[in-house]
């Protein structure tokens, strides 16, 4: 058997978990028939087929299955080396790009930066504020060195940190109602008033369904805040973070509307990067301070 090269590894790999040879040249930044070629002399170098070329989609053979796995297991390793070569020749970042999602708590996790970046006086602190699926594309697209919002936890290239689970509740206020609603009001009851949903910022990433009611009039918002108000206003109802209308639930001015038929739901707020790219130092002590005050902010929204 003749030595075979890291660029076939990654070609296969590619063609693998991109279903195709075109759609695998595309991540890739290569040209078709550069994939296909690699790919083929792979195949003559083991002496077996990886792929099985005779429906419409490739697909690995059993003995491709079982070659990719281990081929991922080196190719992962050769990501961290290279994430770990770009961390030595890198000194204190002069600039850290950090997202902040809709749901997050804001007061207390901007306490946490304003601590850790006056510490840091060399690092300058990008921030910007992203809702629905805008954090994750940032990451996603290299925009963002750390997100703190929910992330695809099955996405092998992000790693994170647990930080606090966010109930969601349906509210209404009571001045929006024409008539008592039944115990367990359902999304036929709710269709009638207007539906306060989130704006999506992703610009290229589907959009999610999150709690819509289909065929409801929607008023669509930037952020929790102002969602919160339209709803205090009697303007719509729609789902928002516990912690955000604890006081409003316990003195009347909002009612919650959860039951079986119209669910909240929990929400995982956590911090994270990707592991294919090279962290510097402050990046790395900003993620161990994360991971510190993870146990705080959890009793926090406990309390509220």
């Amino acid at each position: 058997m003749s030595e075979f090269t890291l660029h076939d590894l990654q070609c296969f790999d590619a063609v693998v978990r991109a279903g195709g040879f075109q759609a695998a040249a595309a991540s890739l930044h290569r040209s078709h028939p550069a994939v296909f070629a690699a790919v083929a002399k792979l195949e003559r170098q083991l002496g077996f087929a990886l792929l099985d070329r005779s429906g419409y989609r490739v697909r690995p053979t059993s003995a491709g299955r079982s070659f990719h796995g281990r081929a991922q297991s080196l190719l992962r390793e050769l990501t961290a080396l290279r994430a770990h070569a770009g961390q030595l020749a890198m000194g204190e970042e002069t600039e850290l790009r950090v997202v902040i999602g809709d749901f997050c708590p804001r007061p207390y996790v901007l306490g946490l930066l304003s601590r850790f970046f006056a510490a840091c006086p060399a690092t300058r602190l990008d921030l910007l504020f992203e809702a629905v699926g805008g954090p994750q594309e940032r990451l996603d697209d290299g925009e963002a060195d750390l997100v703190l919002h929910r992330v695809d936890k099955s996405d092998a290239r992000i790693e994170w940190v647990d930080l606090a689970k966010v109930p969601f509740v349906p509210v209404v206020a009571p001045g929006l109602l024409r008539e008592p609603l039944p115990r367990k009001v359902g999304p036929e009851q709710m269709r009638e008033y207007t539906q306060c949903i989130m704006r999506d910022t992703a610009r290229h990433t589907p959009s999610r369904d999150y709690f819509t009611v289909a065929g409801a009039r929607q008023c669509t918002v930037a952020d929790q805040l102002m969602k919160k108000e339209i709803i205090l206003q009697g303007m719509g109802w729609g789902h928002l973070p516990r912690y955000l209308v604890e006081d409003e639930l316990r003195d009347g001015r909002l009612l919650s509307i959860s039951n079986p038929h119209m669910p909240g739901s929990v929400e995982e707020l956590v911090a994270a990067r990707r592991t294919d790219r090279p962290q510097g130092p402050v990046s790395n002590r900003l993620w161990r301070h994360l991971q510190d005050a993870a146990p705080a902010l959890r009793r926090a929204l406990r309390k509220r």
